[in-house]
């Protein structure tokens, strides 16, 4: 984004209240802002970090335009939240840092990575606090990435349905993903469903509390969550289909328009995301790193 575009939206939007060394410019009502004034490929000073960070806990998902980021780079500013989480080695990138995730969409390729609303991996025992992706190389028109606040979710239930959901525990698993995975051969053989080794699942609460803000979020989500702890698939399916629903509703929800330099940081404990499948025959690279999270409470 130019200089006069970004001046142009901010004298029309307004800078975020509260915010005095960098320029922040919310995108929706429900989450997301475009922050301006930091530059990724440098370190970044500790009032600059303290207000970046203040964004990204008041907005849920905040994005940088224009960055001209190594993978290293990438790693430095995840850093600065936490520790990064390691990817499995059947995920590692050869020559790369351990902890990045290259998600390469080819031209042949029928299925995106990240095509249904999700929280990433929440069938780990401890999912990650957020993702850094930085786009790399992108379609002529189309990839755009949804965000939908979990906050809003939870907080616009009924007092019945929260009561309902107080205390329930759901099962998380990838054995979804992988076998959609193997069928598009994105995985290797012996990489999928059938391996014991990459099949995982992990029992987290529908409604987790955000350690930082304190905050109440859904913390269910289509690609992962199998059922609810204690009860069967076809007991637990009509619940969690209507929480699907209403958790991605679109008065909850942001979309962001991927560009050349493009990096986006979003919170994985109160939001979920999706990338659209829009762009079929071309490709779209992305480089992405997470930072490691705490046991879902």
């Amino acid at each position: 984004m130019n200089d006069i575009k970004r001046q142009t939206l901010l004298g029309t939007v307004g800078n975020a209240s509260g915010f005095e060394t960098i320029q922040v410019l919310p995108m929706a009502g429900a989450l997301g802002a475009e922050v301006f004034g930091v530059n990724l490929s440098e370190e970044i000073t500790r009032d600059v970090l303290d207000e970046v960070k203040r964004a990204y806990h008041q907005f849920g998902v905040i994005f940088f335009r224009d960055q001209e980021v190594s993978d290293a780079d990438l790693a430095r500013f995840a850093r600065y939240f936490g520790d990064l989480a390691v990817l499995p080695p059947h995920r590692q990138h050869p020559g790369s840092l351990p902890e990045l995730l290259v998600i390469d969409k080819k031209p042949e390729t029928k299925l995106v990575f990240g095509w249904e609303w999700h929280s990433d991996t929440t069938h780990l025992e401890i999912p990650p606090l957020g993702s850094v992706l930085a786009a790399k190389l992108l379609p002529p028109v189309g990839g755009d990435t949804l965000f939908a606040n979990q906050y809003l979710a939870y907080e616009t239930l009924s007092d019945g349905m929260k009561h309902m959901l107080a205390g329930l525990k759901a099962v998380h698993s990838n054995g979804r993903i992988l076998s959609s995975l193997e069928v598009d051969d994105v995985l290797a053989p012996g990489q999928g469903v059938g391996s014991s080794k990459t099949t995982i699942s992990a029992v987290h609460p529908v409604v987790r509390t955000h350690p930082e803000t304190g905050r109440k979020a859904l913390f269910v989500n289509e690609m992962h969550t199998e059922r609810f702890d204690g009860m069967t698939v076809a007991e637990s399916a009509p619940l969690l289909r209507y929480l699907y629903e209403h958790a991605t509703r679109p008065e909850f929800t942001c979309r962001f328009r991927w560009a050349p330099g493009s990096v986006a940081f979003w919170d994985n404990r109160c939001l979920q995301h999706l990338a659209l499948d829009d762009y079929q025959g071309h490709r779209r690279l992305m480089h992405r790193v997470q930072v490691r999270g705490t046991k879902p409470v």
